[in-house]
């Protein structure tokens, strides 16, 4: 009997589960020192974490420079156990005209990442939207939710508690307005599944991406029908996993998590044949076979490479960069028109995005934001309507490339470093 290959990998694989069979036992020895100080950020406490590591010197001093040294304080909301910080390459894409709603201008967009090829796609991309005059953006619609659950002896008791919860949203209005001054809880439906309740609390934060506001908001309301229900529950969590967060799912692809944008342009066909070297037939041919992959695999929602963009805009401005698991759920649409042009559009349900709090305000996030001209209170979503515009930017060239057959030449040649420039790439990515 003949084995495929991957067959024959993963008999090699099961063997080696059974012959290494101890290294799977539990093990009574002593446990090691646990890393001490928790959230405090000292010297000391930093020194105190590095003892317990077998590293040489040079390595510590890749991770714990003297600017970080200096600036210990103003890390103190964003981590625990702090050991140093890392450096992660930044590039600038751009300009990128985007004529939205609130993002008026050009933008150059700095791009952190250790990808070869992203950024000059990225930019690539944004000089021939930057061409043909700009691409139109607009936020349509923003809430982010919490999703607590109760359990129930039975539907009974579930849905008598879905009646009166639906008739107390006023109230739990003020009660989430009590815990925020920026916050705001718009919207409140539920779920009802056997004895359990699912409630769908939708919140408006401001220019804060909000993940923490509505938590501790929910968590108010949820203290509140703790006191007050009518109907008793056996069990209640703040979040019972219906909200989507961090993870993507057909329920936001369909409504909202976030704020959700829309980015479109129209490409005459010369700057298509100039720029991305193939014709608007081409790329929209590679679109509708690519959209039939998407669906074949299951795809949720039809793009090409959105978290590519996303995660290293998200890394550079200082995002919860784990919202990339759902911001990167969108549809991208391509086709021709009446006279031949290609029109790109791309829609993005989940941009989870803020300009204050959280990350926003360290020192190199701050500075990344401070290139766009959108640092601090007043700009979040001309920053959703820059992700938007930077996504359709990568998602025009990379579909590009595909279409020309300049995919692979373009990736091998700045991957592999062969001349240590952008020479290789030029006609391709810049």
């Amino acid at each position: 009997m003949k084995f495929t290959a991957i067959e024959q990998f993963d008999n090699h694989m099961l063997r080696s589960v059974e012959r290494y069979q101890e290294n799977f036992t539990s093990k009574d020895s002593p446990l090691p020192k646990r890393v001490p100080g928790g959230a405090r950020v000292s010297s000391k406490a930093i020194e105190a974490r590095w003892d317990l590591l077998s590293v040489g010197l040079d390595t510590r001093e890749q991770l714990l420079d003297h600017q970080s040294l200096s600036q210990l304080e103003l890390y103190q909301k964003n981590i625990e156990n702090l050991i140093g910080t890392i450096n992660i390459p930044v590039g600038l894409a751009g300009p990128l005209r985007i004529n939205g709603l609130y993002a008026q201008g050009d933008y150059y967009i700095p791009l952190a990442t250790t990808e070869a090829a992203l950024v000059a796609s990225y930019h690539r991309g944004a000089q021939v939207i930057s061409e043909a005059g700009g691409c139109r953006a607009v936020v349509l619609k923003e809430a982010i939710g919490r999703t607590p659950g109760f359990i129930f002896e039975s539907v009974v008791e579930a849905s008598r508690f879905a009646n009166w919860a639906a008739s107390k949203f006023d109230t739990f209005r003020v009660v989430a307005k009590s815990t925020t001054n920026f916050g705001q809880c718009i919207k409140m439906d539920h779920m009802i599944e056997g004895n359990h309740v699912y409630l769908n609390f939708e919140f408006s934060t401001g220019d804060a991406a909000g993940q923490n506001m509505v938590t501790i908001a929910t968590q108010e309301i949820c203290n509140y029908i703790r006191e007050h229900s009518p109907v008793l529950f056996k069990h209640s969590f703040v979040e019972a996993n219906f909200s989507g967060d961090k993870k993507a799912s057909a329920k936001s692809l369909m409504t909202v998590r976030g704020k959700k944008v829309c980015a479109e342009v129209v490409l005459p066909a010369k700057l298509v044949c100039s720029r991305f070297h193939t014709t608007p037939e081409n790329m929209e041919k590679y679109w509708r076979m690519a959209f039939v992959g998407g669906v074949l695999q299951g795809m949720i929602g039809s793009q090409g490479h959105v978290a590519n963009g996303l995660t290293a805009l998200y890394l550079a401005t200082g995002q919860d960069v784990a919202c990339v698991s759902e911001s990167a759920v969108g549809i991208t649409r391509f086709e021709l028109t009446s006279n031949g042009d290609l029109y790109a559009s791309t829609t993005l349900p989940n941009v989870i995005v803020g300009t204050v709090g959280g990350g926003t305000g360290l020192p190199s996030q701050k500075a990344c934001l401070e290139i766009m001209g959108l640092s601090g209170a007043g700009h979040a979503h001309a920053l959703a309507e820059v992700c938007a515009g930077l996504v359709l930017a990568g998602e025009l060239s990379i579909i590009g490339a595909l279409a020309a057959d300049d995919f692979t030449r373009a990736h091998h040649k700045r991957s592999r470093g062969n001349d240590g420039t952008t020479s290789g790439v030029v006609k391709e990515y810049v």
